[in-house]
């Protein structure tokens, strides 16, 4: 029954929301996140048997509708409520006539429609027990990211808002194709049904259903919708980038790797290559971003890739490489997520998100610049916030993989991390730093609601990999 009141109240609040205005919208929005994450909490199985809520209708044989909340889902729906929360608290006062950027409310219960369907969106992906669901779920974060992308309905929102649609469902027809050939050969849509698949089918199937994670995860070649998505709200940029979209199309990757076997043999290492290409694209992208917001689009893009590193060293046999792509899901989250709303604060301050008229914003704006700081550390892999321990486990299995490839995947994971802390600490000092410019000179910290969330996260970026590393061992455990 929790697992049900916990997958629907989102949506519930969503549409109540739909109908409010100004600060009931504001209270409605916010008291359903609370509550989201009080519930996330209490049905988060920490260790022992998964939650299990298997409903009776069958449409087809071999499937029925249910929810099962099990070690990798239980990390998601944490991610996806606690951000959730965080974005839906700073977007109460972000999407105010205040904002230099967008002085407006117009539009803001449709904003909120979209969050928190988004939210149950992702829950339900966390929570599925099947494929066919897992579908299900993942066509409505294609449709909940088209109207957030596209919320501010400019020519521009509109255009980006279709190419991000028009390409993740490209990428799902694969999921469609991998599910029919699920189907047709085992009978059923469950997890472990993959696992009867052999010879073309099987590979027909992975290959499919990698396509599937690659498009949803911004993977090389698939990636562009990614940085043109940011003409998004900024709440809504950090939701796509922390907690929703892109870490489903890594929870599909992952869950091929927790629930069934088909990612062993050559699969494993086809999603280490193809996330260590998508790694150095997205390092490339630093080199040619001007807007703060797009520069974090391609971190967002090389980070995810190397998740998929670290799931893929999995497949091959380290458990520290699963370890390490989880954590760094993990970690990524509360630290994206800081950064971007350090970002939006910015620009609600100043109307602007371009690195060459920003400078000596620590004068100014010292608690949005000092999250600033802390996210963009945090990001690049310093001690001791998650990140480094999420890029140590993903070291530790390419030695325990060994060869010529492990020793090609550490070199090539370290010297991206050595060009990112140096990009990331030039951009920090470009923009923290030096003599204020003219346009850093009227900022000042935001609302106080939007200073208590970026302090919170400063701190969940320090303390994530303390909070979930016990979650994370539980599953690598199950599947060890």
């Amino acid at each position: 029954m929790l697992l049900l009141l916990l997958l629907f109240l989102p949506l519930a609040g969503g549409l109540v929301t739909a109908m409010l205005q100004g600060r009931r919208a504001d209270l409605a929005a916010t008291g359903v996140m609370v509550a989201a994450v009080l519930l996330a909490l209490a049905v988060v199985p920490w260790g022992g048997e998964p939650a299990a809520a298997v409903g009776p209708w069958s449409p087809l044989p071999g499937f029925a509708f249910g929810l099962r909340l099990d070690g990798l889902g239980a990390l998601l729906t944490l991610v996806v409520t606690v951000v959730g929360l965080a974005i839906t608290a700073y977007a109460t006062r972000y999407y105010d006539v205040d904002n230099r950027e967008h002085p407006t409310t117009a539009g803001k219960s449709r904003f909120y429609f979209f969050l928190l369907t988004f939210v149950t969106a992702m829950l339900g992906i966390a929570m599925s027990p099947n494929f066919f669901q897992l579908f299900l779920f993942w066509e409505l974060t294609t449709v909940c990211s088209w109207g957030l992308i596209s919320q501010y309905g400019t020519r521009e929102a509109l255009r980006s808002g279709l190419k991000a649609l028009s390409i993740t469902q490209f990428a799902s027809l694969f999921f469609i194709g991998g599910l029919l050939i699920l189907y047709v050969s085992t009978g059923s849509f469950d997890f472990r049904a993959a696992d009867q698949l052999a010879g073309a089918a099987r590979a027909a199937f992975v290959v499919m259903l990698l396509v599937a994670a690659w498009g949803k995860a911004a993977q090389a070649p698939m990636h562009t919708w990614l940085p043109s998505a940011m003409v998004a709200p900024t709440p809504a940029s950090a939701f796509l980038h922390a907690a929703a979209m892109v870490k489903a199309g890594i929870f599909l990757a992952a869950r091929c790797l927790v629930s069934t076997g088909v990612l062993s043999g050559w699969p494993a290492l086809l999603v280490t290559v193809a996330a260590l290409i998508t790694l150095y694209v997205g390092l490339g992208g630093y080199f040619f971003a001007d807007d703060l917001k797009r520069l974090l689009a391609f971190s967002t893009i090389a980070n995810l890739a190397l998740m998929l590193v670290g799931i893929g060293l999995g497949a091959m046999g380290s458990p520290a490489g699963l370890e390490g792509g989880l954590l760094h899901l993990w970690s990524h989250a509360f630290t994206k997520t800081l950064l971007f709303l350090c970002v939006g604060a910015i620009s609600w301050s100043t109307g602007v998100r371009r690195i060459s008229q920003l400078a000596g914003l620590w004068k100014t704006m010292p608690l949005t610049a000092a999250g600033f700081l802390v996210g963009a550390l945090a990001i690049s892999g310093l001690p001791p916030f998650g990140v480094f321990w999420s890029k140590l486990l993903i070291l530790r299995s390419a030695l325990v993989v060994g060869g010529a490839w492990g020793w090609a995947t550490v070199i090539l994971v370290l010297v991206e991390s050595a060009l990112s802390l140096a990009w990331f600490l030039h951009v920090t000092r470009l923009v923290l730093f030096g003599e204020t410019s003219e346009v850093a000179a009227r900022g000042a910290d935001p609302a106080p609601l939007m200073q208590v969330v970026l302090g919170s996260l400063m701190v969940l970026a320090l303390a994530a990999p303390y909070m979930g590393m016990p979650l994370i061992q539980w599953i690598t455990r199950g599947v060890s």
